[in-house]
């Protein structure tokens, strides 16, 4: 028998916790109210976003804050703006300039397969939770773990983006492969992490 990690149960209980949060938050919000807290985080990235030259965001799923409008401000600045992109379920995550215009492989919108493949410099990254310290917990396919040592190290800033109840109070102990993220954006702010 095979017995969990304390950390995966810790992990896993946070993730179905937070989930459930954000999924009751995002259902009471009217669809004004909702879009309205949707400007004021792309207010929030502004700064962020004068700073850039490529943006890469992510079509939100149903309980997901959007970071489109932040996308579409970028886009006005004349920012190179991009989306996730998978050519099949067993390809890596690639970043792609263009709207989202067919369902990839996962069911979510994305740019066509042959729109160019950009490296972003900015990364607004969608979450579950994420610590004071950076730690973040994903859904928990590894997509965005797999993709964000490369754009660290290409010098990218990454920048978790959700509702304001996502930055949670208690230290998330990250995994071997966990990157930190540089920040956390909602529609109350942004907030920059320390790193040790």
């Amino acid at each position: 028998m095979t017995v969990p990690s304390p950390l995966t149960s810790d992990k896993s209980a946070i993730r179905d916790r937070l989930r459930a949060q954000r999924r009751e938050y995002a259902a009471s919000l009217a669809p004004k109210t909702r879009a309205a807290l949707e400007q004021q985080l792309a207010d929030a990235l502004e700064p962020l976003l004068f700073k850039a030259s490529i943006v890469a965001a992510y079509f939100p799923m149903k309980d997901e804050i959007s970071a489109l409008p932040a996308l579409e401000r970028a886009a006005a600045m004349g920012k190179i703006v991009a989306l996730p992109a998978f050519a099949d379920r067993d390809s890596r995550m690639t970043f792609r300039a263009g709207d989202a215009i067919q369902a990839g492989p996962w069911g979510i919108l994305q740019p066509a397969v042959a729109a160019p493949t950009v490296s972003p410099d900015l990364l607004l990254i969608p979450l579950i939770a994420v610590d004071r310290q950076g730690n973040r917990i994903g859904m928990g396919k590894g997509h965005y773990d797999r993709a964000l040592p490369g754009l660290r190290n290409a010098g990218a800033t990454l920048v978790g983006v959700g509702w304001d109840f996502q930055v949670v109070g208690e230290s998330l102990t990250p995994d071997p492969w966990d990157v930190p993220l540089d920040g956390f954006a909602s529609p109350a702010g942004y907030q920059e992490f320390a790193h040790a």
